[in-house]
């Protein structure tokens, strides 16, 4: 039993179980809670056990120094505790508040329009819906909501991709390279830079922005200072672009691999929301989470030493079988949107509103727009990251591009919001 848990864990960080993942996070999900005795991680991977922990006050976001990631982090709202957490979440929240999210609806869609026009002015018959779809859309996003100037989209694409790798657990020890610390490095040194500039440009002229929202949020007297307003930016950006990006294409991965779901989508827009809390739920952006116990437990039947680090596999709880019924089936009518897609506690994902909105538009228009889409199974390919999980190339084939399906764009009045 040892052995092949150990092996398990180290199967889960191995490259080659980035495509079919779900049989292993099965196996560790009903063998847990279990210590692996490589690493002396506490195993989670129930339901109702993930769920414990991650509202439990017995155990630690603070995973600064912990050694249980690939790269070291630094202080935001993923790893600290209350009060600090408490404090910038809810300073940072007021920029994330529905009434404020939904405002950017418009420009969403237009976005999505935009992408959809630049692949039918291709003339081409194939896509990857990666490289021109996918990752362009949150990007886009999140830097015009943070006032990032169009130009310099690339490279936070590119910066946000390097930060990724510093929520992995490092379940093989020695696995990381110092190439990935270096890119981590230099990408971090690349926000600071950039943010501080910006942040004092924003200070002196205010824009319709959420940076500025961010700037002029405040609390009985409380802002957020230029670090913590600098470190929010980051994980905004960095969340905001490779979770939603996976959300989408895992979506889309889904819909062409159930043609039933994506003919039901395409016959029933209203269906597209629940589309994408059933793919937090099949299959998350966010595979996994780690915490530190802050003094000693039990759950379930296993015991849990003060100072243990624990790994929730998030993905095998929202295929639970005790929560859910025929689990590992893509249904969008399921009705049941229970999930820990975005975690759960008060560490429940911040901007979880936008996500969740950007995926419904992305997935409505995805359905409206392809005719007779086709997946090529031989072009996919994932990303290298444990936590996130998502394709790094997804190419289909489709006989047309309808845009008159879609909503008409949208306008910067419309929207109520400048667009960086």
């Amino acid at each position: 039993m040892t052995t092949t848990l150990t092996t398990g864990l180290a199967r889960l960080a191995d490259q080659a179980s980035r495509a079919h993942p779900y049989p292993l996070l099965e196996e560790l999900r009903e063998a847990s809670p279990f210590t692996d005795p490589a690493s002396g991680i506490v195993v989670v991977g129930r339901r109702a056990d993930c769920e414990t922990v991650l509202r439990s006050p017995r155990v630690s976001s603070n995973r600064l120094g912990a050694g249980i990631t690939k790269v070291p982090q630094q202080p935001n709202l993923m790893n600290l505790d209350a009060p600090d957490h408490t404090r910038l979440r809810r300073l940072a929240g007021k920029a994330f508040k529905p009434r404020v999210i939904e405002r950017w609806r418009p420009r969403v869609q237009a976005i999505v329009r935009e992408l959809l026009a630049d692949i039918a002015a291709s003339g081409a018959d194939s896509v990857d819906m990666v490289s021109d779809f996918a990752y362009p859309l949150p990007v886009r996003v999140i830097c015009e909501m943070l006032g990032v100037p169009r130009e310099d989209h690339p490279v936070f694409e590119k910066w946000a991709h390097s930060i990724a790798f510093t929520i992995d657990p490092q379940l093989v020890p020695g696995e990381l390279t110092t190439e990935v610390e270096r890119n981590v490095d230099e990408a971090r040194a690349g926000f600071v830079g950039y943010f501080s500039r910006l942040i004092e440009e924003r200070k002196r002229e205010p824009r319709a922005d959420i940076l500025s929202e961010l700037i002029a949020a405040e609390e009985e007297g409380d802002h957020l200072g230029e670090r913590d307003l600098i470190l929010t930016c980051v994980l905004l950006l960095v969340a905001g672009h490779e979770t939603t990006a996976n959300l989408i294409l895992n979506g889309l991965l889904a819909l062409l691999r159930r043609p039933d779901q994506l003919r039901l989508l395409r016959e029933r827009p209203e269906l597209a929301e629940a589309a994408v809390e059933e793919v937090l739920r099949y299959d998350a952006p966010t595979q996994m989470v780690t915490r530190i116990a802050r003094e000693p437990f039990t759950l379930g039947d296993h015991e849990v030493a003060a100072g243990q680090p624990l790994l929730l596999l998030l993905a095998a709880a929202n295929r639970d079988p005790r929560q859910h019924h025929e689990a590992d089936s893509f249904d969008i009518t399921r009705g049941d949107p229970g999930h820990l897609g975005f975690a759960a506690g008060p560490h429940f994902c911040l901007g979880s509103v936008l996500a969740r909105m950007e995926g419904a538009v992305a997935l409505d228009a995805f359905a409206q727009a392809f005719v007779e889409p086709r997946l090529d199974e031989a072009s996919l390919h994932y990303r290298p990251h444990v936590s996130v999980r998502g394709p790094d190339r997804l190419r289909i084939t489709f006989q047309d591009i309808r845009l008159d399906t879609l909503p008409a764009a949208g306008t910067a009045g419309e929207s109520e919001v400048g667009h960086g």
